[in-house]
């Protein structure tokens, strides 16, 4: 276990390149991975989630280089049935994108999940796969929640699944369904939220010659296509780097987070608009961003996180600097993720102070100072990382406990906290 500390920090400075896309390279591995051929990953994200992705298509028959920045993977079709389980750690986007894939395989295989099921389900893909002719059912392992995929092929035809509980539901479908046997129809029965990360997919597929449609809540998947390999490079990723514009904002600081390019197909990236929209004065350029603290509290906002779950923490830290309420909607998912958001971000913050309401489906944050306090970010990243955002205004130091949660998205964190000029003690957690 690591804890951290963080001190009142008055100005930031310098540079960083923002980490590589965690969504992306796990998407782009798995493409990889069911290519005719050996396809080159540049600048892939090395995290827990993403080495979970790489080790799952491994023990599925494809090959893989590491070397000088880059991956390389040589795809494996028809995938080898895997011999021992195939972990997926805590990653809840490799279990989802998994389960359809492995579904392509000649005989069984047997997914672990070292988080909780209940908390990151998973029964609306198994009933749509079902419809596809794909046989699972979930249990334990060594008390480790598990899928047991029957395997042998996706028949196809006709199914449907909710849009509002998981785009990682559609994705994994997406990633699959290129090899059914028959063509594959998927009709949402309920709108699609976060649909940049389904946009995201769908990039990745063309990008190894895979076509689909997809028009209001109707996707149409062609049978019998064929994975063509690619060479491909990871995007910035702007959801890890909202941290450390942010930190910028709430410090009065101007710094350049190199790396980010705003044409990618990424929601988080409206992350600069929420900053603008508080006040806060910066620069897009065409490979990087620019953000200019301000001296006066950060203006408040009202944010729909309906299409961008994963920037509410960063936005709860931004808003408990701002002069007024700040409303955030759109957010029940977030009771799903790798701890209920909505609770961890309402205890974290309200330790160091700040006056939050958590409504039906989102937060209501009065500005007002913080002081530092003790947390516990149940073993959650963008928890640990938010908390640590927030201690830089708040009078004292700030504890971050467990913070080596962070590599499951951003390994280099909290060196980047440092070379930005941030007081950090403890956390060796870089690699």
């Amino acid at each position: 276990m690591t804890d951290v500390t963080i001190r009142k920090t008055e100005h930031l400075h310098g540079e960083v390149a923002a980490p590589p896309s965690k969504s992306y390279t796990q998407r782009m591995v798995i493409a990889a991975a069911l290519s005719d051929g050996t396809s080159t990953i540049t600048n892939p994200l090395y995290s827990e989630d993403t080495q979970a992705a790489l080790q799952a298509v491994i023990a599925l028959g494809a090959g893989f280089k590491a070397g000088n920045g880059c991956w390389q993977i040589t795809g494996t079709y028809p995938l080898q049935v895997s011999k021992v389980p195939i972990d997926c750690g805590e990653s809840g986007a490799t279990l989802r994108f998994m389960i359809p894939v492995v579904a392509l395989a000649d005989g069984p295989s047997t997914l672990l999940f070292r988080g909780s099921i209940e908390r990151r389900p998973v029964e609306p893909l198994l009933q749509s796969l079902h419809r596809l002719g794909v046989e699972t059912n979930v249990g334990k392992v060594c008390g480790l929640d598990t899928v047991f995929v029957k395997g042998g092929g996706i028949i196809g035809g006709k199914t449907s699944i909710a849009g509002n509980i998981s785009s990682q539901f559609i994705s994994g479908l997406m990633l699959a369904c290129p090899m059914a046997k028959k063509n594959v129809e998927i009709a949402l029965t309920s709108p699609l939220e976060s649909a940049d990360y389904v946009k995201m997919t769908t990039a990745v597929l063309s990008k190894h010659a895979i076509a689909l449609s997809a028009e209001d809540r109707h996707i149409v998947v062609p049978a019998g296509q064929t994975y063509k390999a690619a060479n491909s490079r990871v995007p910035g990723d702007f959801s890890s780097a909202a941290f450390l514009l942010a930190a910028a904002a709430i410090t009065n600081s101007k710094i350049t987070i190199t790396n980010l390019d705003h044409e990618s197909v990424q929601g988080d990236k409206v992350i600069l608009t929420i900053l603008k929209n508080m006040g806060v004065a910066g620069k897009i350029c065409p490979d990087s961003v620019e953000i200019h603290g301000r001296r006066t509290p950060l203006k408040p906002v009202d944010v729909d996180a309906t299409n961008i779950p994963d920037l509410v923490p960063v936005i709860a830290a931004l808003a408990c600097y701002a002069e007024g309420n700040s409303h955030i909607s759109g957010a029940k998912r977030l009771r799903l993720k790798e701890s209920d958001r909505l609770a961890s971000i309402y205890a974290a913050l309200t330790k160091m102070g700040a006056q939050i309401t958590v409504t039906q489906d989102g937060l209501t944050i009065q500005g007002t100072s913080l002081h530092g306090a003790v947390i516990d970010p149940h073993n959650d990243h963008r928890i640990a990382m938010a908390t640590a955002i927030a201690a830089l205004g708040a009078k004292g130091e700030t504890i971050v406990t467990d913070c080596e949660c962070i590599r499951k998205s951003y390994p280099q964190f909290l060196t980047h906290l440092k070379q930005l000029g941030v007081d950090v003690v403890g956390g060796k957690l870089d690699r």
